[in-house]
């Protein structure tokens, strides 16, 4: 069984950042869905005792589910735990498992830029029309997506440093 060597300097920076940047989304998206909760809750109380609906819940839960669903896609490629088909991986001699996940995590990274890219023109081009009913720019429901492609291009660059410099610790990825 072979040591793997001690994570240089930059390698533990990075993973401190990244693990920084995790962590805020994790914090972000379990507060949006806390707070989704709570008005969907406030929803139905004002719809069947107070016989007075909340309009705004709907716009708002709208925008909290893109904090949701896109911070924590981020946090699954941070974390290795995203959506991932392992079969053909597992099934193949080391090197060409290495070889795999070396295309997934530069294909994962191309795909983090274009969302990165187009969802930054997208937030942009809707930034100057209100939501109706809360009148909050319309740049905010497409700004989650332009994050998450930012941090998905980060951290998968991040997966593909420490695959070059031997320090990869996917447990799925290398034996």
């Amino acid at each position: 069984m072979s040591e793997t060597p001690e994570p240089s300097t930059f390698l533990r920076s990075m993973d401190w950042v990244f693990n920084l940047l995790s962590r805020i989304c994790l914090i972000l998206a379990g507060t949006a869905l806390v707070s989704m909760t709570l008005m969907f809750a406030w929803l139905v109380y004002g719809r069947y005792v107070l016989n007075d609906t909340p309009t705004w819940v709907e716009q708002v839960s709208h925008l909290l589910l893109m904090v949701i669903s896109f911070l924590g896609a981020a946090v699954g490629v941070r974390q290795d735990t995203h959506l991932a088909v392992v079969l053909f991986r597992g099934s193949v001699p080391t090197r060409v498992r290495t070889l795999f996940v070396f295309i997934t995590d530069v294909l994962m990274a191309g795909f983090g830029g274009l969302m990165f890219w187009y969802g930054l023109q997208l937030t942009q081009f809707k930034w100057k029309t209100l939501i109706p009913l809360i009148q909050v720019p319309e740049g905010f429901r497409s700004l989650p997506l332009t994050i998450c492609g930012a941090l998905v291009f980060l951290f998968s660059t991040g997966h593909l440093i420490r695959l070059f410099l031997g320090q990869d610790k996917r447990t799925d990825s290398i034996e």
